[in-house]
């Protein structure tokens, strides 16, 4: 689960008090603006820069985020930090690494647990890793770090690397869109100074209010809100410290705490591991947000632990759940929008965060290809074609979810004391624990997203692998991820892919010299890999394989006939040789 806040806080964290660093302007050229620099804008720069591509970043907060924000880092999302090459700085933040992860379900955190689905410790999951198979085959696993930790190391990565500029403490004013690239004008919170800005590209990754959205006439489309008794409305979140929760509370620690009863239900992520929460709770009718003071969240937090723990709150606000929406468009001419801008998510699976980081990834290497002139207009195009399809996909994901608890109610006897207590609350109990392994063993999710019917994926004509939260089914048919594999030296498949793209061949007697020779003239770095480990032939189910930059399958044969067509197509060339949006 995540937060999204809807509100301005009540209460603003002391970090945000400050005001931000009077910093030059930034570069006045660049070619991509990126609007947001929460994970999605600063994956973006990576991405970017990486590939040699310039990006000025704009945000208007003094800094990377102060609240915990998301909690929940999935392993697809892992695999990519690790091919930037930070995975382990990521898996090293948040919790202590032997702090269970686990999801536990209570009646008040203090009094009956209900339920737990056990997970791996962030220190068990680097021991385990090499030794899954089937569903859970990855190079990393999920994570529990909060997205506060992880947008500090995107945006000191992103700063490390030439051309990139970040810059927090300033906003868009506006933006023109013409043959010639962007006009944008940008303004400094602090004292309202204004700086030009002009661009080959836009992209607006500036949240679910996004000014960039709005200004193109984009709407949302999907569920506006549904309401439940649980993640469903108004919510108030606070992020607080309470040193005493650990001793107060007889039950062994979570990562995340859920509390199941009729007065006060809500969702609490440990931050720390020692004392610091994201706590979340559902306003009933009765409760008018604007009535809610100081103490009155104190009140709400100890409902919840049924206790009369002390605790300090270091920032809170109001948010509202029960949305699954989606733009309905992801592009229009030079710009694009990503991330909350480009789908709002109820939370529950962890879903948002992740879904913005993929859609920088996906971004990210067909901006950098069309900058370089190896591709066309139409690479650009199939961004939204590959990603607003998983947007719809992952939102829907996330209400069912969010139906499944938030629409399970709490029976009157639920906290009572003798056997009608009992059995309601092992009722409860069971129910529970069935939702917990849905919601949060999610491998089919989470790896089994596809770009099927892509016009840069070229289709082999074998069906699909089955689309299901909970079992994903490794498939190398072409639009999804490439299975993972470890090597026999105890590698990761993924650790030889190259950064840009990668040619599989994994018999002996694999021909490509074609294809070889085109990307060296089309000046495509290929990376060619010869593989021999057992069973990775069956596993891929050709002679040779080419994976995208994104770790895709965009194509499968067993001989490469028509070398020059193959790369025409997954370039998004095929309607034309040239991108009209080339800058070089």
């Amino acid at each position: 689960m995540r937060s999204r806040k809807q509100a301005e806080p009540q209460e603003t964290p002391r970090a945000q008090r400050l005001a931000p660093t009077l910093v030059e302007a930034p570069p006045s050229k660049c070619s991509v603006l990126i609007i947001g620099g929460g994970p999605c804008g600063l994956m973006l720069a990576n991405e970017l820069g990486r590939r040699g591509v310039s990006a000025v970043l704009v945000d208007q907060k003094p800094s990377t985020a102060f609240n915990p924000q998301a909690n929940a880092t999935q392993a697809r999302t892992m695999e990519h930090f690790r091919r930037l090459g930070f995975a382990k700085e990521i898996r090293s933040l948040g919790l202590p690494l032997d702090f269970p992860t686990d999801i536990a379900y209570f009646t008040r955190y203090a009094r009956h647990e209900l339920a737990r689905f056990a997970l791996p410790s962030a220190g068990q999951a680097i021991e385990r890793v090499k030794h899954l198979s089937g569903s859970w085959n990855a190079a990393e696993l999920p994570h529990r770090v909060s997205q506060k930790f992880v947008e500090q190391v995107l945006r000191r990565r992103a700063e490390l690397l030439p051309g990139i500029s970040i810059n927090y403490g300033w906003r868009l004013v506006d933006f023109a869109d013409d043959a010639q690239g962007i006009h944008a004008t940008i303004e400094r919170v602090t004292d309202g100074r204004t700086h030009s800005v002009e661009a080959s590209y836009l992209v607006g990754a500036d949240g679910p209010r996004s000014a960039v959205r709005q200004a193109l006439g984009i709407g949302y489309l999907g569920d506006q809100q549904t309401v439940r008794d649980f993640l469903g409305g108004r919510m108030h979140a606070i992020y607080l410290r309470a040193p005493d929760f650990y001793r107060a509370v007889p039950h062994p620690p979570a990562w995340m705490n859920v509390t199941f009863n009729r007065e006060r239900r809500a969702f609490m992520a440990a931050v720390d591991g020692k004392g610091e929460f994201a706590f979340h709770t559902q306003l009933r009718p009765h409760e008018n947000e604007d009535e809610i003071t100081h103490e009155r969240a104190v009140d709400m937090f100890r409902a919840a632990v049924g206790a009369p723990i002390e605790l300090e709150i270091l920032s809170r606000g109001t948010w509202t759940a029960g949305f699954a929406l989606y733009a309905e468009r992801f592009q229009r001419g030079r710009v694009f929008i990503a991330g909350d801008a480009a789908h709002l998510f109820t939370p529950t699976g962890g879903l948002g965060y992740n879904t913005a980081v993929e859609d920088a990834v996906n971004l990210g290497w067909k901006l950098a290809s069309v900058m370089r002139g190896q591709a066309g207009a139409g690479l650009l195009a199939t961004y939204e074609a590959e990603r607003q399809p998983i947007a719809i996909r992952n939102t829907g994901y996330a209400k069912k979810f969010a139906d499944s608890i938030g629409r399970f109610m709490p029976v009157p006897e639920i906290e009572d004391d003798g056997i009608a207590g009992e059995q309601a609350r092992r009722a409860a109990g069971d129910y529970l624990a069935l939702h917990g392994k849905s919601e949060f063993n999610i491998p089919g999710i989470t790896f089994g997203g596809r770009y099927d019917g892509s016009p840069i994926i070229v289709d082999d004509g074998t069906a699909p692998p089955p689309d299901e939260a909970n079992v994903y089914v490794p498939s190398a048919k072409p639009g999804g991820r490439a299975p993972h594999v470890w090597l026999d030296d105890g590698q990761s498949l993924y650790d030889h892919f190259g950064f840009e793209w990668t040619l599989l061949r994994l018999t002996p007697d694999s021909k490509a010299d074609g294809l070889i020779a085109a990307a060296a003239e089309a000046s495509i770095t290929l990376k060619v890999l010869d593989i021999a480990t057992d069973g990775i032939r069956d596993l891929y189910g050709a002679d040779l394989v080419l994976v995208r930059p994104d770790q895709i399958v965009a194509w499968r044969a067993n001989s490469a006939a028509a070398p020059e067509t193959i790369l025409s197509r997954v370039l998004g060339l095929a309607n034309g040789s040239a991108s009209k949006y080339a800058t070089g």
